[in-house]
């Protein structure tokens, strides 16, 4: 860091978590219905450059410019009264102060609450662990609290050779068994989806915040499969399938369960599963887009080809530019994102500030991540803050004295593998401005010289 850093006053008002107002909410919704996405998109323009009026440039309790600081020379009620009593929640949450911290809706992006999704606040995070509270959420038909001692999962074969001894397995009998714990990222195939014809959300929660990271604890699926006697050699695939209402069912490669990766887990953040996210099993396949991740697993079978579900022949299909569609494209590609200075913040002044974001990548470890503060002129490599694990979240930070000039920010992800995430025009250049999945190009925030942040895409 150089001295006229370390000495600068960098200050930022954070980006706004909510941009409509309830009623707004519902209009866009009725627009939604009657196909006028334009209109969703100008919602959030107008919203979005309201919660950047002058009035936002306020801080809450600004530090005085003479006479010195109150909340230093009096001293506070928490430092001279007794506190709150042990244990006063049972159940600890977060700081009144935070409480706008949330995920939250993309109005008019479904038609019903329950066949909807949620994005994480990631603007608001730090590390690479996502509190179980604030993980997206993606339902196809709502989700439930089910009662652990009624749930079962069964492992069967798509005939009576290929598994050798079907089982039912309860939750008890599960949780016996010998378990693991590993850190890995969980992205909607959907993440970024919105963007792929222009700009349409103003902020980082909303254009990335589909993904989220975890520690999962849970049984290897390949434990299972071989109390059950799969035949492996000759059954190449599974069907997972949920419990809930909609009969979400996906293929897995075997290829995937037989190195230990693929885990009926039951546990995520050193607790049991929340009933959001798939309470009281779920399955998790690194590196594969979260439809993948089955919620409330209640069944795995054994097959010798794919299942062409409803879920991969028809959704969760890339439109090509030729009118065909891509099928089984699971795989989460190499992706980053600038979390500050991001969408909806607000630079204060010149001086140092810390970019900061997050890359992943479904096929290993993020080997580096490069910044731009010029649109992608020049790129100067970030530091990873640690860990860097395979298909997780890994935390980047850089250097930066914003000198009160337009500044395009943007991050460059290179996986292990030696895949770069590509620009728009390169990804365009492949796949076309009219699909919906797997979008990893590089993100573009303006910092404008009245230091507010504004989601752009350079052509």
């Amino acid at each position: 860091m150089s001295e006229n850093a370390a000495v600068a006053g960098g200050r930022l008002i954070r980006a706004p978590e909510n941009f409509l107002t309830p009623e707004g909410v519902r209009t866009v919704f009725r627009e939604g219905k009657a196909g006028r996405r334009d209109f969703i998109r100008r919602a959030f323009a107008a919203a979005a450059a309201g919660a950047a009026a002058p009035a936002a440039l306020s801080q809450a309790n600004p530090v005085p410019s003479e006479g010195g600081d109150p909340n230093i020379l009096k001293l506070p009620e928490h430092t001279t009264g007794l506190g709150k009593p042990v244990v006063t929640d049972g159940y600890g949450r977060p700081s009144r102060y935070e409480a706008n911290v949330q995920r939250r809706q993309s109005p008019g992006l479904t038609q019903t609450t329950q066949a909807s999704v949620s994005f994480a606040p990631l603007q608001s995070l730090f590390g690479i662990v996502t509190p179980s509270g604030l993980h997206f959420e993606r339902h196809h038909q709502g989700w439930w609290d089910i009662d652990p001692s009624k749930h079962r999962l069964m492992i069967n074969g798509s005939d009576e050779k290929m598994v050798k001894t079907p089982m039912v397995f309860t939750m008890d009998e599960i949780m016996r068994l010998p378990s693991v714990s590993r850190f890995h990222f969980i992205e909607c195939g959907a993440n970024t989806g919105m963007e792929w014809g222009n700009v349409a959300v103003p902020t980082c929660q909303y254009s990335h915040g589909m993904i989220s990271c975890s520690e999962f604890t849970g049984v290897p699926l390949k434990v299972l499969l071989d109390l059950a006697g799969a035949d492996v050699k000759r059954g190449r695939f599974v069907l997972a399938e949920g419990a809930d209402g909609s009969s979400m069912t996906r293929t897995i490669p075997m290829e995937m369960v037989e190195n230990g990766e693929v885990i009926v887990a039951y546990g995520q953040n050193g607790e049991m599963l929340r009933p959001e996210n798939g309470y009281p099993l779920r399955l998790v396949v690194p590196g594969v887009q979260g439809v993948s991740w089955v919620k409330y697993l209640r069944r795995i079978e054994v097959g010798d080809q794919p299942y062409a579900a409803k879920d991969e022949v028809m959704h969760y299909v890339d439109l090509m530019p030729d009118g065909l569609h891509r099928q089984y494209s699971s795989i989460q590609e190499c992706k980053s994102v600038v979390t500050t200075p991001s969408g909806g913040q607000v630079l204060l002044d010149k001086g140092y500030y810390q970019i900061s974001g997050l890359a992943w990548s479904g096929r290993g470890k993020i080997r580096r991540v490069d910044v731009s503060v010029d649109g992608g002129r020049n790129w100067r490599t970030a530091r990873f803050q640690g860990p860097v694990l395979d298909k997780c979240l890994t935390r980047f930070t850089l250097d930066w004295v914003w000198d009160g000039r337009p500044a395009l920010i943007q991050s460059r992800a290179i996986d292990e593998t030696g895949y770069v995430q590509p620009t728009y025009r390169q990804l365009r250049n492949v796949r076309g401005t009219r699909s919906i999945y797997h979008n990893n190009a590089i993100q573009t925030w303006l910092v404008q010289e009245s230091g507010e942040v504004k989601n752009v895409q350079l052509s």
